[in-house]
């Protein structure tokens, strides 16, 4: 079988749940952004949550983008790691219900990464992330047979702060190049480029073929300030940048060409979630006939539609008569 997109990333799942500000508190959490948390102090959290209605689903970055390729309609396949735990199987059977191909042997021992998202009335979410074995995926679980199938390679800045997450991801570019498969990027998070600026730089200058990133992360790698500064320098040393821009919409670099993209004006209640939703559209849109323009707007209505919504999965589908009406329209 051939793939639009090879996906490599943490494997996570997001466990969703409407919490009172009395048990943020309790929890001893800073309200509205993201922890890290070992599996044992998630495993307590769960617990003190657990007579709480939650809602599951698979997630993790690049999880979230490949099930964003699956729900257009394109072929794609994701590589992460899980345990032999209960949530590591819902992960699994979740992803492949969604028509994402995903064979990697599950851990033996430790739990599958997990995220809390504890959402108070006022829609703030608190995130408490245990990577749990997600943090084991090594180069061994890199299938070169799958990659030699796939159009793109993409592949989550995030695995860069472990060992063997690195090397897995490193190891996925040099089977892409060696097998002339494209190679996507996404920097995931300004806090990384402090520690890896340099390593980043050398592969955008190198088996980078595509990369995502947002204005603060441009901002970092590239110490300019203006956008179109930023997008220009990054596309001085690779073939293709795509720099999202929030409300504003985004900027695409391809072929010495600039493509500005609108944004789509809605309400956004939780933005969880769009940055990967765009890299859905573009991946899924150049690996299926449309033009970069094209892609472009259907990644920033994709987006939209995601920050319209809670939670970092499109709760509709975007039908075939949407794309075809939004895409007449370019």
């Amino acid at each position: 079988m051939s793939y639009d997109v090879y996906g490599v990333g943490n494997a996570l799942v997001d466990i969703q749940a409407h919490v009172s500000d009395e048990v943020l508190t309790q929890l001893d959490y800073a309200k509205g952004i993201m922890t890290l948390v070992d599996e044992d102090t998630q495993q307590q959290v769960l617990e003190i949550i657990g007579d709480v209605e939650t809602h599951r689903c698979a997630g993790g970055s690049a999880a979230n983008t490949i099930m964003g390729i699956a729900d257009f309609g394109g072929k794609a396949a994701f590589c992460g790691k899980t345990a032999h735990d209960e949530i590591g199987e819902f992960f699994l059977k979740d992803m492949r219900e969604g028509g994402v191909a995903i064979d990697v042997t599950p851990a033996d021992d430790g739990q599958t990464g997990s995220c809390a998202v504890l959402i108070t009335k006022d829609a703030q979410r608190t995130m408490l992330t245990s990577l749990g074995v997600s943090s084991s995926l090594s180069p061994d679980d890199i299938e070169e047979a799958e990659i030699k199938q796939a159009k793109y390679v993409y592949i989550e800045g995030y695995l860069f702060t472990g060992e063997t997450t690195r090397a897995a991801a490193l190891h996925a570019m040099e089977l892409a190049k060696a097998n002339n498969v494209k190679v996507a990027f996404t920097v995931s998070d300004p806090f990384l480029i402090q520690y890896h600026r340099d390593e980043f730089w050398k592969l955008i200058e190198g088996p980078i073929d595509l990369l995502f990133c947002n204005l603060e992360e441009a901002r970092a790698l590239t110490g300019k300030f203006d956008p179109i500064d930023c997008a220009y320098e990054i596309h001085q040393h690779t073939e293709n940048v795509a720099l999202t821009l929030g409300p504003e919409g985004s900027l695409l670099m391809h072929d010495g060409e600039s493509i500005p993209i609108k944004g789509t004006q809605v309400k956004a209640i939780d933005t969880t979630g769009a940055g990967d939703m765009y890299a859905a559209g573009i991946l899924y849109g150049i690996t299926n006939g449309l033009t970069w323009k094209q892609a472009g707007h259907l990644a920033s209505f994709a987006a939209g539609k995601v920050v319209a919504q809670l939670g970092a999965r499109l709760q509709e589908r975007i039908t075939r008569a949407e794309m075809d009406e939004l895409l007449s329209r370019v």
